[in-house]
């Protein structure tokens, strides 16, 4: 009997983890389709194209997904399975009618919340305690296809997005390698999915990380962490100028009504907010660098600075 055959678009860590799946499994890997690597990005994630590479698997980087030409090939490879992972691009359904026995997508949260783009920033700036990886068969809509498997993971009340992001790694090599059997037999679950207003969540954008320092110290933790580095960043003007805050942390501390400020106490930075909790600033950097929190303390304990 020959192994299953498999079509892989793929980016990312998860998209190495979960490559890896499939060959740990005996899954015959016919073409890795990837995304070019964009010079302006921030690479600190795995490369599926190197460990494609290590493999000695056929590989194409088109500019584009859904090209007659990319059509044609996969086509005439004839696979039983077409898999997505955390490639950067819907597929076509004439691409998803190439998989004979499914498509299938693998989404970084508890499918059905959480639909649609950055998924994990997303799930943090809510405030959500867990999320995960959901498998799932890709249909026309984004992120709409029968569930077969998903695994949570918790988020932590200071998990940044890089961390939460590991989890999710992790969860969908697991999701994948217990479902793969299933999947190869025939078997596996497959669990509608209901759509509901308000599961879809777009792109992020850089100008989506300016601060409102109005509003509580958890929503702006929460923001904190969800775009700290290697993310864009959280940021807003302290002392008139512009500051990347990257570390926060939540405290139990409060202060008088006043407008926002950051403020030197025993030794630590806090950050007003408009709920009145002082939220300890941990980290932060300027267009000259790091900030040195420690000899800023005694200035602000003087002199608070405005946040704007």
């Amino acid at each position: 009997m020959r192994p299953a055959r498999a079509v892989v678009f793929a980016y990312h860590d998860v998209g190495v983890r979960c490559l890896k799946a499939l060959l740990s499994a005996g899954v015959e890997v016919s073409l890795v389709v990837t995304v070019p690597d964009d010079p302006l990005e921030r690479h600190w994630y795995g490369s599926v194209a190197e460990t494609a590479a290590d493999y000695g698997l056929p590989l194409i980087a088109p500019a584009e997904a859904n090209t007659p030409e990319l059509l044609r090939r996969v086509a005439d490879l004839r696979p039983d399975f077409l898999f997505s992972f955390y490639y950067r691009a819907m597929l076509a359904d004439a691409l998803l009618r190439c998989a004979r026995r499914g498509a299938l997508n693998m989404h970084g949260s508890l499918l059905p919340k959480y639909r649609g783009r950055a998924p994990v920033n997303w799930a943090i700036l809510k405030g959500e305690v867990e999320t995960g990886a959901t498998l799932h068969y890709m249909v026309a809509r984004a992120d709409a296809g029968d569930i077969v498997d998903s695994q949570a993971v918790p988020i932590l009340a200071d998990d940044d997005a890089r961390e939460v992001f590991a989890k999710v790694t992790v969860a969908a090599e697991m999701v994948l390698t217990r479902s793969l059997p299933g999947l190869i037999a025939g078997t596996a679950a497959r669990t509608p999915q209901r759509i509901l207003p308000g599961e879809y969540f777009g792109r992020r954008t850089p100008a989506d990380g300016r601060i409102d320092w109005s509003r509580p110290a958890r929503e702006i933790h929460n923001l904190v962490r969800a775009l700290a580095p290697p993310f864009p960043g959280a940021f807003g003007e302290v002392g008139g100028e512009r500051w990347e805050i990257q570390r926060t942390r939540l405290t139990a501390l409060t202060a008088a009504r006043a407008p926002p400020q950051l403020r030197g106490i025993d030794g630590r930075c806090y950050l007003s907010c408009g709920d009145g909790t002082l939220l300890a600033l941990l980290a932060a950097a300027n267009a000259r660098g790091p900030v040195e929190l420690s000899a800023l303390s005694a200035q602000t304990a003087r002199q608070p600075l405005p946040l704007r």
